[in-house]
C-alpha cells in the first residue's frame, strides 16, 4: 500500500485536516473500508470498532473512507460524518475525507485496491462497507463483500498480523 501509493495524492484525516502519509502504516495490517452513515450496513461500524479495539495494539489499523456514491447514503460534511460515527458507534479509528471509490474521480487508493484485489464480476466497489485487507508489506491480501460482517474476517486479520 505504502509503496504502490507513494506517488499518488495523499488522503486527509478529517479530524485533523492533515495529509495522511500511508507509508506510516508500513509494517501494519490495514483494513480499508468505504463507509456511509445512512446505509443499512452502517451498524458494521460497531463491529469495525470492536476489531480495532481488540487488534490495534497488535498492529491493525482500520481506515474508514466515507463515500456518497451509493444511493447518496453519505450526504453530510466532514463534521456531520465524524459526529455520527463517534456519537452512534464510538468510532476512534481514522476516518478520511469523503471520497469517490468508483469512476473517473475514484481516489487513487481505491483505484489501487480494486486492481490489486479484484471483485467477482467486476473490479468496481459494489456498495458501502466493501472491505480491503492489506498486509504489513503494503500489498492487498483480500477483498470482502459489503455484507461480510467484521467479526467474520477475524481469521484473515489474525493470519495477516501473524505473517
Amino acid at each position: 500500500l505504502h509503496t504502490a501509493y507513494r506517488r499518488q495524492r495523499q488522503m486527509c484525516i478529517r479530524d485533523r485536516g492533515k495529509p495522511l502519509d500511508l507509508s506510516a502504516y508500513k509494517g501494519k495490517v490495514v483494513l480499508v473500508v468505504n463507509t456511509a452513515s445512512k446505509c443499512g450496513l452502517t451498524p458494521q461500524y460497531e463491529g469495525l470498532q470492536a476489531l480495532y479495539d481488540k487488534y490495534q495494539d497488535k498492529g491493525l489499523v482500520i481506515l474508514g473512507a466515507p463515500c456518497n456514491q451509493f444511493a447518496n447514503q453519505e450526504p453530510g460534511d466532514a463534521d456531520t460524518i465524524e459526529g455520527s460515527c463517534l456519537v452512534n458507534y464510538g468510532v476512534s479509528f481514522p476516518i478520511t475525507e469523503k471520497i469517490d471509490v468508483n469512476g473517473k474521480s475514484a481516489h487513487p487508493l481505491f483505484a489501487y485496491l480494486k486492481k490489486a484485489a479484484p471483485g467477482t464480476l467486476s473490479n468496481a466497489v459494489k456498495w458501502n462497507f466493501t472491505k480491503f485487507l492489506v498486509g504489513k508489506d503494503g500489498v492487498a491480501i483480500k477483498r470482502f463483500a459489503p455484507t461480510t460482517k467484521p467479526e467474520n474476517i477475524v481469521a484473515d486479520i489474525e493470519a495477516a498480523l501473524a505473517a
